[in-house]
């Protein structure tokens, strides 16, 4: 038996061609979505991996207050301490700059939003409330060191006395990592034993 031949126009063969030429270009495509699904897969297994990791809450260790006076030995709060109305911890002078530092380690996984909050209280009566938002913060060993603006004690003989502080350190999520009540007692001048 025999086969019998047709001859191809031209354009016949161009349209065959570009069938061909489509043919080869969609299995291409449909290898490179595969490709691409597979690496999706990947990605997503190892984003569900590494969501995994970061449901450890993380933590704040080794929290430290410090208030620094010019000419003055730093004042370090750090927990736990003691202090009641008799025995305050500190006492500061009237009309003196000061400003506040912290120091902490974080472990575990990153801290989000990280806040500082202080409110301060005389004679039952808040005079004063501040948030500073001190930013986020990643894993590490040494500690971070945060220092923020300088300020000055009020004066005259209504600002002497003693203050009650609330000192708290939150998270986006509102974790507190460091939550420290104290008193501190404002003079006309400087302790003589310190």
């Amino acid at each position: 038996m025999s086969a019998i031949v047709e001859p191809i126009s031209p354009n016949k063969a161009l349209t065959m061609n570009t069938m061909m030429d489509e043919n080869v270009e969609q299995k291409k495509m449909k290898m490179q979505d595969d490709e691409s699904l597979r690496e999706e897969q990947l990605l997503e297994s190892d984003h569900g991996s590494s969501e995994g990791e970061n449901e450890l809450e993380p933590k704040v260790q080794e929290p430290k207050l410090y208030i620094i006076c010019p000419g003055r030995p730093d004042l370090e709060l750090s927990e736990p301490f003691f202090s009641t109305p008799k025995e305050c911890l500190f006492t500061l002078k009237e009309a003196s700059r000061y400003k506040l530092k912290f120091s902490f380690i974080v472990s575990n996984n990153v801290v989000y939003g990280f806040k500082y909050i202080n409110t301060t209280w005389k004679a039952g009566v808040r005079v004063d409330k501040s948030q500073v938002m001190l930013g986020s913060f990643e894993p590490r060993k040494e500690p971070y060191v945060y220092e923020l603006e300088e300020d000055v004690t009020p004066s005259g003989v209504f600002a002497r006395g003693l203050y009650t502080t609330r000192t708290q350190v939150i998270d986006e999520k509102e974790r507190c990592y460091v939550d420290i009540k104290y008193y501190f007692d404002i003079q006309r001048q400087w302790p003589e034993s310190s």
